[in-house]
């Protein structure tokens, strides 16, 4: 294996945790025009352990090589996904999540983390396809519904109106999910309908006045 890969990834690594989780963030940063900034429907990672931050280079090495040399390994393959993914390097995050779902193609959070891994690449179109695939699976979760109306908001062709039908799917379930409530005045506001906006606004200062999402969100409709 390359020596600069390995450094590369070294110099860059936070910590590998065991397992995989999911690349969301609550305060993701998506690049779109200021004051508006995008989050996440999932919770932060947990930092990872000192012995993790303190891993060695043949650690690094070694797993690298064993994703070469095992491609049937599920949880292998996702955890070389998961290593790209907390280095910032989404694109190759995904080609190894691919890996992964390719053996097992019916996980759930496999389905989720690859989308998170698009979402944060800016392929909205594609971490569409992959939060509806992981929809298929769980539909009841809120987090990945809240997720896939973001993408319609965030892409380069907005659709505003697919993106509300997702955010009140999710609230019909859970009416303070606080992600689709922050997100469902978002697309208000950029659909131009400041009317509803302001009502998602006090939908989530009811549920959470004081909250991140709730004086975001009170920032962005106050820019107008």
């Amino acid at each position: 294996m390359q020596k600069h890969l390995v450094t590369g990834i070294l110099g860059l690594l936070v910590g590998l945790a065991v397992g995989f989780v999911g690349a969301n963030r609550l305060n993701r940063e998506t690049g779109a025009p200021a004051p508006e900034t995008a989050v996440s429907a999932a919770a932060t990672p947990p930092d990872a352990s000192d012995g993790a931050k303190t891993a060695a280079q043949p650690d690094v090495a070694a797993m690298i090589e064993r994703a070469q040399a095992e491609p049937n390994n599920f949880a292998v393959q996702m955890q070389m996904g998961q290593m790209y993914a907390q280095i910032g390097k989404f694109d190759k995050a995904a080609e190894f999540y691919r890996k992964g779902l390719a053996i097992n193609p019916n996980n759930f959070q496999a389905n989720v983390v690859l989308a998170n891994a698009l979402f944060d690449a800016r392929q909205f179109e594609e971490a569409e396809k992959s939060y509806t695939r992981a929809l298929d699976i769980n539909p009841k979760d809120l987090n990945a519904r809240a997720d896939l109306g973001t993408t319609f908001v965030e892409r380069q062709n907005p659709d505003y109106d697919r993106a509300i039908k997702e955010f009140d799917a999710a609230l019909h379930v859970d009416p303070k999910h606080e992600p689709s409530l922050y997100y469902l005045g978002i697309a208000y506001f950029r659909k131009g309908d400041v009317e509803n906006a302001q009502k998602a606004l006090q939908r989530l200062e009811s549920t959470s006045p004081n909250s991140e999402l709730a004086g975001r969100l009170r920032q962005n409709l106050a820019a107008k």
